[in-house]
């Protein structure tokens, strides 16, 4: 149900509570770069990816001649090795998501027409259902498990019984209502670009963060709750970045006698009041309510990186801003003498919470990256290390007890393998993301980092020029020059193809 559709009965958030302790456990990450935190990370203020890009129609109607083309061409990459999930020769299936509009895509058992907004590829779908963060004895499942046991063991119900409820296997697809609308995102906002984000179509997509699911679990009736999960974005590609990343979100209500409980003539306060928006507070909040909340967030994630980082941590707030929370903020902690930023929180914007049903409650939201905080705790040096199935590097986290410290002791690095791409940019429609999307359906795991070394411009025909150096690794084995020529190759000729972009090559 929808906001417009009326406010739920309030008697279902009690019976709500607890089925809610019954359902499976759930925790969520951040990502690894910048943008990493659920809804939070998704937002921070000046980041926002180029233009929306829209292939060309001319593009599309070449497809599938272009996919055999290039499968031939890359057809020599890995032949006869077994590390294919670390980055081998594109099948021609690589290409078959990216189906012309009038087609249908299948996705966890349910069918999805395709029309013009539809930009996955098969690399990106073979991603959905891996759910590292419920792997046993994955370092995302591990971080998620320390989360989990640091709320049960903390924030305990009236019976007993843990105050957050946790879920870990919602479904990763969600409507563009549920990912945009239900967070108060509005329509022309950067993040809802189709260059950003991975769609099915134009009503359906990948989660582009775990804030996706906060309005529904709202309004079933839900108080306090985790949530867990993949994520997808479309971004650069280096050591910390990747099309698919993990998230742990969590929100908790209060009501007027749960805020003020314990402070001294608490009952004469109110959670709400009708005056002016500012830079500390929301129009419809109490200067009280909004400290009392402000505080508890705070004290919450204080507690929650102590348990995760140690006793002695430095952590500093950055005042930002998202969609959904206000006031909103950044942490940051000190670690071995570097500021790194971890989390985006803030005071729930009361609209949401309202068209959720619970106009008599205030709360707090809180989103963190799974691999993020992997690869802080664990020296993890690389992003794609998470999707490895090499046995050197999971059996580091095979441990007895979840809060065991880990280091990960690094696997041979294997030469690194580079080739650059010119090309002169076509008139319209060229996105970067564009760009890197393919380089990584093509070259897949194989593919480091991809860095824009040089622009320029014509000084006659005003023609931008775009060089790019792709930094080829494999993570389990050396590779030759011969064998990234093919994967190259198809990358020169895929830009071509469906980029509508001129070589330089």
């Amino acid at each position: 149900m929808r906001p417009e559709q009326g406010p739920r009965d309030p008697t279902r958030r009690k019976t709500s509570r607890g089925l809610a302790i019954l359902f499976s456990t759930v925790a969520a990450p951040f990502c690894i770069p910048i943008s990493s935190a659920p809804g939070f990370h998704f937002f921070w203020i000046g980041e926002f990816v180029k233009e929306v890009s829209t292939m060309v129609c001319s593009a599309l109607r070449r497809v599938a001649h272009v996919r055999v083309y290039l499968v031939r061409k890359a057809s020599g990459v890995s032949r006869g090795h077994q590390h294919q999930a670390l980055g081998s020769r594109p099948a021609a299936s690589e290409f078959a998501a990216r189906g012309a509009p009038g087609s249908v895509v299948e996705l966890l058992g349910k069918p999805y027409p395709q029309d013009d907004y539809s930009n996955l590829s098969q690399k990106v779908l073979s991603r959905v259902g891996r759910n590292l963060h419920n792997q046993q004895h994955h370092p995302l499942w591990l971080i998620k498990e320390r989360v989990k046991e640091h709320f049960y063991k903390q924030y305990v119900g009236r019976f007993g019984t843990p105050l957050f409820s946790v879920y870990d296997d919602l479904s990763p697809v969600v409507t563009t209502w549920q990912n945009f609308d239900s967070l108060l995102i509005p329509a022309g906002h950067p993040s809802r670009k189709k260059g950003d984000n991975y769609y099915l179509n134009r009503t359906h997509m990948l989660r582009a963060h775990t804030s996706a699911h906060q309005w529904d679990l709202l309004h079933a009736g839900l108080d306090a709750f985790l949530v867990v999960g993949d994520v997808y974005r479309r971004d650069q590609i280096d050591s910390q970045h990747y099309p698919v990343f993990h998230q742990l979100e969590a929100v908790r209500l209060f009501s007027k006698h749960e805020l003020f409980a314990g402070i001294k003539n608490g009952e004469s306060l109110q959670l709400f009041e009708q005056s002016s928006r500012s830079a500390h507070k929301q129009e419809t909040h109490t200067m009280e309510a909004m400290k009392l909340v402000e505080f508890d967030l705070k004290q919450t994630l204080t507690r929650l990186v102590t348990h995760l980082f140690g006793d002695g941590l430095d952590i500093r707030w950055v005042d930002c801003y998202f969609p959904f929370t206000h006031p909103s903020f950044e942490m940051e902690i000190n670690f071995h003498g570097e500021w790194l930023e971890v989390l985006g929180c803030g005071v729930m914007e009361q609209q949401l919470v309202n068209s959720a049903g619970a106009q008599d409650r205030v709360g707090w939201a809180f989103g963190l990256g799974l691999e993020r905080l992997a690869m802080i705790l664990y020296d993890i040096p690389d992003i794609r290390l998470f999707w490895s199935e090499d046995e050197r590097f999971l059996k580091q986290f095979l441990v007895s007890d979840i809060n065991q410290k880990v280091k990960f002791q690094p696997l041979s690095k294997y030469p690194a393998v580079i080739n650059d791409i010119s090309f002169w940019l076509p008139s319209e429609n060229y996105s970067e993301n564009d760009f890197y999307d393919l380089v990584r359906t093509i070259g897949g795991d194989l593919v480091e980092k991809v860095d824009l070394i040089d622009k320029f411009e014509h000084p006659k025909t005003h023609r931008t020029s775009h060089c790019y150096r792709i930094t080829y690794r494999h993570m389990e084995r050396t590779l030759s020059q011969s064998e990234v020529r093919h994967i190259h190759q198809a990358v020169q000729e895929a830009a071509v193809q469906l980029l509508g972009v001129e070589g330089r090559f």
